[in-house]
């Protein structure tokens, strides 16, 4: 049987039987084969991302997509249009052109509509409201809004009045943070809109239900403008459907990575998309909070109870809110692409026969049970199923492999469970020293770097960087665990055969060694199929192709549950044919992944200076070498036989050598004039608050960063006598800076005491239940933030020109505080009557409280977007690889801070 089995093993294409003179067969993989076998994987990997994600249609001009198509020529016109005005806040010149600029385009369309269609546009200025959101990223604040206006458009077939009462909305928002002028959030966006309600415009006689257009503001702002037209606009009552769209980058794909509740969206999109593209991984980790971020759309889920879709542009998520979301990165056809895929699923979804009716789902087990399942292969064909099929799906998986798995138990006896318990140890070796190896990276780099994070600007640096060691790692786990594996074996064989193993017994031994490691492979992948489908995670669909492709090939050619067969050498064919569909269905978005969390150490730290400068590396380094565990893992079982061990460990020592020797001479800098460095200056004047005399303000600029690393560099360069360090800590209320510049030479001019707001307290009542009026007055800012010490405050009242903007009832806070964010237009009111309700025994300081917690008992910071001569000289003398970041919480480049304490 044994010299049958030897000589079986011949046939094997990849395996070779030689011959040493004295008759001792040995069964050897040749090294260029299984370099070879990794070289393919690589390329194919990278050529399925590049098709699925950077291929991009052509973009049509006017006369070639016609009156009732799209487009992209068309919509960069409105593009250009809105880049030209410049950063548009909230409360902005900029931001009322381009409002006037949208109104006046809707009016255009409304006059050119098809005789059959009814156009309606609403110039609609909202009333003052909060928004409270109980999940996300606003969690524990009231977000306050004032003097917003919208631009709203309907769009009905003239001749059927009950289209009205069921329609489908399309929002994004026209303002931008500060520090952008939004070419890609969200220009991109509404100029698409603008081009949509042009081509619905000549659609929608033959439609059955109504589309509204909503061209909001103050979306940067809190995802005010989506919470003030859901709550007070007429039309919002109608709506049954809503999609949003969005940009956490510029350009590329426009991907759903949000979809439900109710699956109808979904599955009609996937019907009828020209270009799909959708991940419920990234609805997975957005609605983990891996990604930091919130759009309108969890206004309209949370809300309204609405279903929908959200759709985002992700390429060069580095550029985010930065100076570099500008016109000439955003590339053509990316209006295109989402143009024709919404166009597409807007007549599909308007032209139906009915809409979800159910907006929410009471039972909680229905819903997730109603869960889509989503994604697409190649961004060709896109795969939807819901959450009951894949339970079923998986569960059958699952328990067919755990019955597979026990048979060959079984037949194999102890030394199969030995086996089995020790090539999972090898997997697990495999991912200790991949990880190992990757996160010690993590921790040199901030080391020995100009930059904790240099690989931001060129993001393949990665490769070099990471993925090299994840794979050297990787590679020397699996020897590790290889030789305690066939150490074991050949103590089983010793043990049975009773004499001294021969040649031909070790060489079995090792082709024995090579085939648990490659099942081992089934394991792993069937563990994290159990978890996923445990904890209902939409992406187990990956273990799902992971484990069942490999494990079809392998039943297929060359799987037996007869013991009394040799092992022969693992084909070729049967790892090329397991890892196909895998790769071809999960290798893209792998690839994408990696590329967004790269883009987010740009502004990773939320609190600058609050974490360690490794930290962003631990994270893209322990991802990349988990993708490398993931999917190496088959593929390294076959390097055992073959020479290749020695070039994996050479090649990844010289490509980490290099790219590492690329990063400290400064050849590739880490960041450039595309890709730039998040770092802020802010005029700060401090002062002290309630009915003290000492109001003495002090002023000084701070100069802060959200991405990792210390500001020398950069301070350094503007000359103007900044001073680094952790000594001074700026609380901006929102967040706090641990670690950054400041500078207090030459910072009187710019602002006036005219300028400063007051908290002042009017009446403080102590009875049974003590009640204290605060007066806030905010002077010329519109953009403020309070912080309200809730150990000490149980319940409050905020009312601002004689109405209730925040009425009383319960409220829930962070570490201690809750935060109220107020942003609103030039004509928002600036004066607020705050009424505090006392915990009880609260009346006295709290000796266990620390820092700021035990002296004040409101912080306020307000927010005015002007240049004062010093912060205009810091930001011109700024490095051109340096830009502001703007976002909901951070400040505008002049801010005044002060405070109540306590004791007043």
């Amino acid at each position: 049987m044994r010299n049958r089995s030897a000589n079986s093993s011949s046939s094997a294409p990849s395996v070779e039987n030689l011959d040493d003179g004295r008759g001792r067969v040995s069964p050897r993989r040749s090294a260029k084969s299984w370099l070879a076998l990794f070289a393919l994987m690589a390329n194919c990997c990278w050529g399925v991302y590049h098709y699925q994600y950077e291929k991009l249609p052509l973009p049509l001009n006017a006369r070639d997509a016609g009156k009732r198509g799209f487009s992209e020529e068309s919509a960069m016109e409105h593009v250009r249009a809105f880049t030209q005005l410049g950063p548009h806040p909230v409360g902005s010149d900029a931001l009322h052109h381009a409002l006037q600029y949208v109104y006046e385009a809707v009016e255009k369309i409304k006059g050119t509509a098809h005789w059959e269609v009814d156009v309606q546009v609403d110039l609609f200025h909202a009333n003052s409201g909060a928004n409270h959101l109980v999940s996300g990223l606003f969690k524990g604040r009231t977000l306050v809004y004032s003097d917003l206006t919208h631009v709203v458009v309907r769009i009905l077939p003239k001749f059927l009045s009950e289209a009205e009462d069921n329609t489908i909305l399309v929002s994004s928002h026209i303002d931008t943070v500060f520090s952008s002028e939004g070419a890609g959030d969200c220009s991109s966006c509404i100029s698409v809109m603008l081009e949509l309600a042009r081509g619905i415009s000549q659609w929608a006689h033959g439609f059955k239900h109504g589309v509204i257009f909503l061209f909001n503001t103050g979306e940067e702002e809190g995802l005010n403008g989506a919470h003030s037209f859901i709550t007070q606009h007429p039309w919002s009552s109608t709506i049954r459907l809503a999609l949003d769209l969005e940009a956490m980058g510029i350009g590329g794909k426009s991907s759903i990575f949000q979809g439900g509740p109710h699956p109808w969206a979904i599955e009609n999109f996937a019907k009828v998309a020209k270009y799909p593209s959708a991940q419920i991984t990234a609805q997975d980790l957005f609605l983990s909070g891996v990604i930091k971020s919130a759009t309108d759309f969890q206004v309209y889920k949370e809300i309204a109870g609405l279903s929908g879709l959200d759709f985002a542009y992700s390429d060069a998520t580095s550029v985010y809110h930065t100076k570099n979301d500008k016109l000439k990165l955003l590339k053509p056809g990316s209006l295109q692409h989402l143009g024709e895929n919404m166009l597409a699923f807007l007549l599909q979804a308007a032209s139906s026969s009915e809409l979800p009716k159910i907006k929410t789902v009471e039972n909680g087990e229905d819903q997730s049970k109603e869960q889509a399942i989503f994604f697409d292969i190649l961004g060709t064909y896109m795969v939807v199923y819901r959450r009951r099929f894949a339970n079923m799906l998986y569960n059958s998986v699952i328990l067919q492999s755990i019955l597979i798995w026990i048979t060959s138990l079984v037949i194999g006896g102890y030394p199969a469970v030995g086996s089995l318990g020790l090539s999972c140890l090898s997997v697990l070796l495999m991912w200790i020293f991949s990880l190992g190896f990757s996160v010690l990276v993590a921790f040199l780099l901030p080391l020995i770097c100009s930059s904790p994070v240099p690989y931001i600007g060129s993001p393949w640096l990665v490769v070099g960087l990471f993925a090299a060691p994840a794979v050297l790692g990787a590679v020397t786990g699996q020897h590790v665990g290889h030789v305690i594996l066939s150490k074991y074996l050949w103590h089983v064989y010793s043990k049975r055969e009773k004499k001294q193993i021969s040649d031909v017994d070790a060489n079995l031994i090792k082709l024995e060694t090579e085939r648990w490691l490659f099942k081992a492979g089934f394991i792993q992948w069937l563990a994290i199929l159990i978890l996923g489908n445990f904890y209902k995670i939409g992406s187990s669909y990956i273990a799902f192709f992971w484990l069942v492709s490999p494990a079809f090939a392998y039943g297929l050619m060359e799987a037996t549950l007869t013991p009394m067969r040799s092992p022969k050498p693992l084909k070729t064919v049967t790892l090329l044919l397991g890892l196909t569909v895998p790769v071809l269905v999960t290798a893209g978005n792998f690839l994408r992944l990696v590329g967004t969390i790269i883009g987010i150490t740009v502004r990773f730290e939320r609190n600058p200076g609050a974490t360690p400068e490794w930290l962003a590396n631990l994270m893209v380094s322990a991802f990349v070498a988990a993708i490398v565990c993931l999917t190496m893992v088959y593929l390294l079982s076959y390097i055992h036989l073959s020479g290749a061990k020695r070039s994996v460990v050479f090649g990844s020592c010289a490509l980490f050598a290099l790219t590492l020797s690329a990063v400290l001479s400064g050849t590739v800098p880490p960041f450039n004039e595309d890709v730039a460095r998040a770092v802020n200056v802010v005029h700060v004047v401090e002062t002290a608050g309630g009915n003290s005399e000492n109001h003495d303000p002090i002023s000084y600029i701070s100069l802060f960063s959200a991405t990792p690393g210390n500001l020398m560099k950069e301070a350094e360069h503007t000359k103007e006598g900044f001073v680094c360090g952790k000594d001074k800590v700026p609380d901006f209320v929102t967040f706090a800076v641990s670690y950054g510049c400041w500078s207090i030479n030459n910072t009187k001019a710019g602002w006036s005491e005219s300028d400063i707001p007051e908290l002042h307290v009017e009446s403080d009542v102590k009875k049974d239940d003590r009640v204290t009026q605060v007066m806030i007055d905010t002077k010329f800012s519109t953009r403020w933030a309070l912080a309200l010490n809730m150990q000490k405050i149980e319940d409050f009242k905020l009312e601002g020109n004689s109405e209730v903007l925040i009425a009383t009832g319960k409220k829930t806070g962070v570490d201690g505080w809750h935060i109220i964010q107020f942003s609103g237009g030039k004509d928002a009111p600036k004066k607020f009557q705050l009424t505090l309700f006392w915990a009880k025994n609260s009346t006295e300081s709290n000796g266990k409280q620390d820092g700021k917690m035990q002296q004040s008992l409101l912080k306020l910071r307000t927010d005015v977007n002007r240049l004062t001569p010093k912060s205009e000289r810091v930001l011109q003398k700024l490095p051109s690889w340096c830009s502001p970041f703007g976002k909901s919480t951070s400040p505008f480049t002049l801010a005044f801070l002060t405070s109540l304490p306590i004791d007043f």
